[in-house]
């Protein structure tokens, strides 16, 4: 049998499969609740419909990320995937929020867990689909660079942690019998994923105001310069910004007045076609200018 590679696990995949594990996971760990009364997998449970929720959202972002570039958006439609990590963000502090309200209750007023033992054994079961599906929505979101990809696979993560505070909650309890340990670990779950959720939340404000690509995408793009540096050649004024998967930079390239149109821009395709052979994804954009021409468009009088 063949195993898929990560090319072809593409995020509408991995979405599609993250769906059917939270509709999975939803029937498990309700049923775990169901049997023990455990206010601590009942916060489990309220996770698994906001993975779901989640799931939906950021399939359907992903979906119009991967939507051509048209009269309105001519730059593409990649920027969608950063409002999905934003919902997902939301809704996690919502069921955060939540978890606290049903666990407060529950310090005052303990109740005794029932059937523990079945409990424990759907909660870790739904918890192993998790982090199966995280691993490879994981390395699949670096090789697509996706962040929806990647939000998705943080909030499966979290989903573990949650589920595996909870496991020793319960077994706390069972030991202990400090009925109260219940509702206090369903509390510490729900701090955790306030934090998780806050982060994701950063991360898509930080996506939508065009931040600088990642370092070592800027040293490939230096390092490919570096080939075409010459006496008569050189690049300036630099700047690069990430837009979902895509990629973009823009930059002027100085060369003697001297060369025909034509030689420069031969020389212009060689360099953007460099550049996209290595950085995938990448949209360069350079303007040709003499060698003995400076722009200065950071300058307040260009502003006039």
């Amino acid at each position: 049998m063949k195993l898929p590679t990560l090319q072809s696990l593409t995020p509408q995949r991995l979405l599609m499969a993250s769906v059917v594990v939270a509709l999975v996971t939803i029937v498990l760990k309700t049923g775990a609740w169901y049997i023990t009364d455990s206010v601590g997998l009942l916060a489990d449970a309220m996770e698994s419909f906001v993975n779901l929720a989640s799931a939906i959202f950021g399939l359907t972002m992903v979906t119009i990320a991967q939507r051509p570039a048209d009269d309105e958006h001519p730059y593409g439609h990649h920027k969608a995937e950063y409002f999905s990590s934003g919902f997902e963000g939301v809704l996690i502090i919502a069921a955060a929020l939540a978890i606290i309200w049903a666990a407060g209750h529950r310090i005052f007023d303990p109740q005794p867990l029932q059937q523990v033992g079945w409990g424990l054994a759907l909660s870790v079961a739904s918890s192993g689909l998790n982090g199966l599906l995280a691993w490879l929505m994981f390395r699949s979101a670096r090789a697509h660079r996706s962040i929806a990809l990647e939000a998705d696979a943080r909030h499966l993560v979290t989903d573990v942690w949650t589920s595996a505070g909870v496991v020793v909650g319960i077994v706390a309890v069972t030991l202990t019998g400090w009925l109260w340990l219940d509702a206090l670990v369903a509390i510490g779950v729900a701090l955790n994923i306030l934090w998780e959720g806050g982060h994701l939340m950063w991360r898509s404000s930080q996506g939508l105001m065009d931040e600088a690509v990642e370092p070592e995408v800027l040293d490939d793009i230096h390092k490919t310069l570096a080939e075409f540096q010459h006496h008569t050649i050189r690049f300036d004024h630099i700047s690069t910004r990430r837009s979902g998967q895509r990629r973009f930079v823009d930059m002027h390239m100085h060369m003697p007045a001297s060369w025909s149109l034509g030689r420069a821009a031969a020389v212009r395709t060689s360099v953007e076609q460099a550049l996209m052979s290595a950085v995938p994804g990448l949209r360069a954009t350079i303007e040709l200018l003499p060698s003995d021409v400076e722009a200065h468009f950071d300058d307040k009088k260009d502003l006039i």
